[in-house]
């Protein structure tokens, strides 16, 4: 439920205060953040053969997956199976992206036990739909938001939401984007999406350092200005205009990061061609 008190927001900052501390030593202690793959860069494929698909994805060398909205039609026998092929094959799902439907207390139901079945953690608000256009619709969908955050931190698990470019656009003078942050508890995760950040004109850097410990997750996707099949989003990962030096210094020094999830929405290759492509550039940069 929202709660738009003063004072409750004033309890949550202290708990999530009390939550983020030990979270960030932890991830510190912890080394490298892991290198996964977001499953809708292989959409077509997932669709085909699931259980193929995220075999190759291993094979290709990512540590992690992140499934997307159609996992949420699975049963808890299926998601099952999927963990048995994660565990097989050594990948981890440490982050789902949802639709907004999900961030109901009906709908976190479901999400909470197929999550936790694939072991993931992170059930993050892929997007909160073209119905959402003023500073009110986007308060509404923030206190939806904390409230997921609420139900969730006593399992261990926390809620999430991936920008845009909608997120970063002023609204009357006020970023939607800066809505959710300060309307969500620390604990609760801004899960950027570098491409659309630096379409939209804003620095991803800046908004990393803004928000110490609470970018665990980072969709790497590049981005390129001008139009053609190799601008825009189809770009290969270091093809584009994203500063990755300086977004993984900021991202791994203040923004508790954990997972890179290479994002694609297509480009002059194939979508496996492209995957491996990607992370052997995200490897290289490493190096």
């Amino acid at each position: 439920m929202p709660v738009p008190a003063s004072s409750s927001l004033s309890r949550r900052a202290f708990l999530a205060a009390a939550v983020t501390s030990p979270f960030v030593a932890a991830l510190s202690a912890a080394g490298k953040p892991q290198v996964g793959l977001e499953l809708f860069s292989v959409r077509q494929e997932l669709a085909k053969d699931l259980f193929g698909t995220v075999r190759a994805v291993a094979k290709a060398g990512y540590q992690a997956v992140e499934f997307f909205s159609p996992y949420y039609q699975w049963d808890p026998a299926y998601a099952r199976q999927v963990r048995q092929l994660l565990d097989d094959v050594g990948l981890k799902a440490p982050s789902t992206h949802n639709g907004a439907n999900v961030f109901t207390p009906e709908g976190l139901k479901k999400a909470i036990e197929l999550n936790q079945i694939m072991g993931s953690s992170l059930i993050v608000m892929a997007g909160a739909g073209s119905a959402v256009k003023t500073l009110d619709d986007w308060k509404r969908v923030t206190a939806q938001l904390a409230a997921a955050s609420e139900t969730l931190r006593p399992l261990g698990m926390r809620a999430g939401f991936h920008n845009h470019q909608t997120e970063f656009m002023s609204i009357d003078g006020t970023r939607p984007i800066d809505v959710i942050a300060k309307g969500t508890p620390r604990d609760f995760v801004l899960q950027l999406d570098v491409g659309t950040c630096i379409e939209a004109g804003q620095d991803p850097v800046g908004w990393i350092k803004a928000n110490p410990g609470r970018i665990a997750s980072i969709h790497c996707k590049d981005w390129a200005p001008g139009e053609g099949p190799d601008k825009g989003y189809h770009v290969l990962t270091g093809e584009g205009v994203a500063p990755w030096k300086d977004i993984r210094a900021a991202a791994e020094a203040v923004g508790g990061v954990e997972t890179y999830l290479i994002e694609q929405e297509g480009s002059r290759f194939t979508p496996f061609e492209t995957m491996e492509k990607c992370l052997a550039t995200w490897k290289a940069m490493r190096a």
